[in-house]
């Protein structure tokens, strides 16, 4: 090999971050994390016992590292189209094949820790992964973009409740208050980013209530979420 070409291979090498750390930063980190902190402080709050709390907050933990790498895997093609090459797999330090299988090895795990937890648990949490999951598939491009966080998040508070070994589901205000939070969430985040949906061929309900009425309805879901 040639000086030039080792540097050049030398430069690239160093250009690309750690593989953990690029599948990190394509799990949404932020929200991951959020998520995970609540179900722990919703555990806490429930009174669910410390060894049952603990495998509660991994499986979690990884349900949103998959929920987090599909979607960034599926969409990679999407954001290089529109210059997200801040995004790991965009950017190139991961191919969206190897997320996609640790997105779905993370799957696994998360169901697999939600069986000793009970049945009630592993149903709401394999519902709410399977509408994330579908909403990265194909329907944050439908009128229905909001469904998935509707149904997710209006389960997460019973995630805690779910764990204890009598078994139940949260109170209905706070299911409400979740489901208007996640409605909150979808809206807010989608109206970041609608002008390079639309390029990419990405239409769900915020993008055709557009940016003004998106915001408002957001607004209502954070009151509601709050007073509930």
């Amino acid at each position: 090999m040639s000086r030039q070409g080792s540097v050049v291979g030398v430069t690239d090498a160093a250009a690309k971050p750690p593989l953990v750390r690029a599948l990190w930063g394509a799990t949404h980190p932020g929200p991951t994390l959020v998520v995970t902190v609540l179900s722990l402080a919703l555990g806490i709050a429930a009174g669910v016992e410390p060894a049952r709390l603990a495998v509660l907050v991994v499986a979690v933990f990884a349900g949103q590292v998959s929920v987090g790498l599909s979607n960034d895997a599926i969409d990679g093609d999407r954001d290089a189209a529109v210059g997200r090459t801040d995004k790991p797999i965009a950017g190139g330090a991961i191919t969206p094949e190897r997320a996609l299988a640790v997105a779905v090895a993370s799957l696994v795990l998360a169901v697999v820790l939600s069986i000793p937890l009970g049945p009630g648990l592993l149903a709401a949490h394999a519902v709410a992964l399977a509408s994330a999951w579908a909403y990265n598939a194909g329907l944050k491009s439908t009128p229905f973009s909001i469904a998935p966080f509707l149904l997710s998040f209006g389960l997460f508070p019973s995630f805690a409740t779910l764990s204890l070994p009598d078994s139940q589901l949260a109170a209905p205000w706070a299911s409400l208050a979740g489901a208007a939070l996640g409605a909150a969430v979808h809206l807010t985040n989608v109206v970041r980013d609608l002008d390079d949906d639309r390029r990419t061929g990405v239409r769900g309900l915020p993008h055709r209530l557009g940016a003004r009425a998106s915001v408002v309805l957001a607004a209502v879901g954070i009151l509601v979420g709050a007073i509930a």
